[in-house]
């Protein structure tokens, strides 16, 4: 039995899932089946971007569902993302008719600015172009300047809300001043080990929503290389709670991200973690068992963005 999401009103009167599935990394015919398999689940939020290079994947998999008569397109809240080599305000909109053609669909429901930082586009349209060096070749496109072209974007009707992602909350101010259209999302990593509660309270404030992104620590990463943080779905204090409602580690911690006022989107193409991932709706933690997963915050990140940070924009040299 599929258990749906409940919604989250944004700021412009859109509902949002609270629970998506991330598909970064799913690609081919893993990341149709793992589309299908989550909206089999009652997943109606599908997190995809330029960069991942796996729109297609999701579009045929999303279409094919409504084929089949298991959602209407009204039903899905599909997202992706403007890359970083498309920041030129004059290739905004190029950029994401180039989304929306991978995906097969007549609108998107919400277009985020991947991140502030621009990249150079060269002729092979590299995703990370690199110099003789091996730098990334960045461009100082101004992000307000192409928040401009992407709310041109809005009033042709084929998306209807724009948002962010990797902003810091002096980059969301300054935006706000700037702009006719405000983000109805950040899309930030978000775990238990970064729990950006300051971001969580200041993007409130702003009528706001953050998304997490890399909601379970990466663990699989951890176990790769030792020197990035540790997830706390490998932690006793994390597993004890688990216990004490019959959930996995994964469940608790989305939970908590969800109590906490963010909208996990985590990545998985293993159907029976897909299904578990959702099935979330049938208990609270408790307040001590929130400050329990509150200890687990060390601010460390498990997306440093390392080869940006002499970017004039990257999002990452202040506290949020």
């Amino acid at each position: 039995m599929s258990t749906i999401a409940p919604t989250i009103k944004l700021n412009n009167g859109q509902n949002m899932p609270v629970l998506g599935l991330g598909t970064y990394l799913s690609k081919e015919d893993d990341g149709i089946q793992s589309v299908k398999d989550a909206i089999n689940a009652g997943y109606r939020h599908i997190d995809t971007a330029y960069f991942y290079e796996n729109e297609k994947q999701v579009g045929i998999a999303v279409r094919d569902k409504i084929k089949e008569g298991v959602v209407k397109r009204e039903d899905m809240f599909i997202v992706t993302k403007l890359w970083n080599t498309y920041h030129n305000p004059d290739l905004v909109a190029q950029a994401f008719q180039k989304s929306l053609d991978n995906l097969g669909l007549d609108y998107i429901d919400l277009y985020l600015m991947h991140t502030p930082m621009g990249y150079k586009l060269n002729a092979e349209d590299s995703l990370m172009p690199l110099d003789s060096d091996g730098n990334i070749e960045f461009t100082d496109y101004d992000y307000v300047d192409t928040w401009k072209s992407m709310e041109k974007l809005v009033e042709t009707g084929k998306v209807k809300s724009l948002g962010i992602s990797n902003f810091n909350s002096e980059q969301i101010t300054r935006l706000l001043q700037s702009v006719t259209i405000k983000p109805v999302t950040n899309q930030v990593e978000c775990n238990p080990g970064l729990n950006q509660k300051k971001l969580i309270e200041f993007c409130k404030q702003n009528e706001i929503v953050l998304t997490s992104y890399s909601p379970l620590g990466r663990p699989h990463y951890y176990e790769q290389d030792k020197t990035l943080p540790k997830s706390a779905l490998l932690d006793d204090r994390c597993k004890n709670i688990a216990k004490n409602y019959n959930k996995s580690p994964g469940q608790i911690i989305l939970k908590y991200l969800i109590q906490i006022g963010t909208v996990p989107i985590p990545k998985s193409s293993n159907k029976g973690r897909i299904e578990q991932n959702i099935n979330l709706f049938d208990f609270e933690l408790t307040e001590d068992e929130v400050k329990t997963m509150d200890s687990f915050n060390t601010g460390e990140r498990t997306v440093p963005f390392k080869l940006c940070l002499k970017h004039k924009y990257f999002p990452f040299n202040i506290e949020f």
